[in-house]
């Protein structure tokens, strides 16, 4: 075998190692997500999410499976990822507020009622607290999907708020993993609104 099949076959081994301990860890933590998720659909919230770098495309996909579809036709549902509309973005980051990119666009267009979703893989920057912070001041609640165990983010979390924080996963495995997790949430989602 060569070097790069050994370093491919580690990287698989690697992936598949921290894919089981999150199947045996985070469990109960999707679900409970899941619920939340519906619980705000269901009173006519809408989710709004945020995230950097890689997670960002992680958010996107997310907001496309719930507003478009994600296994089977069905109504579409609520869902604004923040970091989609790079004009917003860099005019904030313009004006030096890199940190207030998200929290800014929550105090535009969250209420109570609505849900901020945050996807985190390599720790947690500012911007991403600030938004934790204001969707608080918005009666909001608050999902943390965290490739981070131990975080500042677990601090800010009210007691209705939600964390799945997996076993720090390394930041280039991480989004394969998110994937997987964001995909069942999706499917719980509409399990749990439309059955089947």
């Amino acid at each position: 075998m060569t070097d790069t099949e050994q370093q491919i076959n580690q990287w698989f081994a690697s992936h598949m190692e921290h894919t089981a301990q999150a199947a045996s860890t985070a469990g109960p933590a999707i679900e409970a997500v899941a619920d939340a998720f519906v619980n705000t659909l269901l009173q006519d919230g809408k989710i709004i999410t945020c995230a950097n770098g890689t997670s960002n495309i992680l958010a996107q996909y997310f907001c496309t499976a719930l507003l478009n579809r994600f296994d089977h036709d069905r109504p579409a549902l609520p869902a604004i990822n923040l970091g989609a509309d790079s004009t917003t973005f860099s005019a904030i980051c313009r004006d030096n507020r890199f940190n207030e990119t998200f929290s800014r666009q929550v105090r535009a267009v969250g209420k109570p009622g609505d849900l901020l979703f945050v996807i985190a893989d390599d720790g947690h920057k500012a911007n991403l607290i600030q938004a934790i912070q204001a969707a608080h001041d918005r009666e909001m609640n608050v999902v943390v999907l965290s490739a981070r165990e131990k975080s500042d983010i677990t601090s800010l979390m009210h007691p209705e708020d939600h964390e799945i924080a997996l076993n720090d996963v390394p930041t280039t495995e991480a989004a394969p993993l998110l994937l997987v997790v964001i995909n069942a949430l999706c499917g719980l989602i509409d399990a749990k609104l439309f059955g089947g």
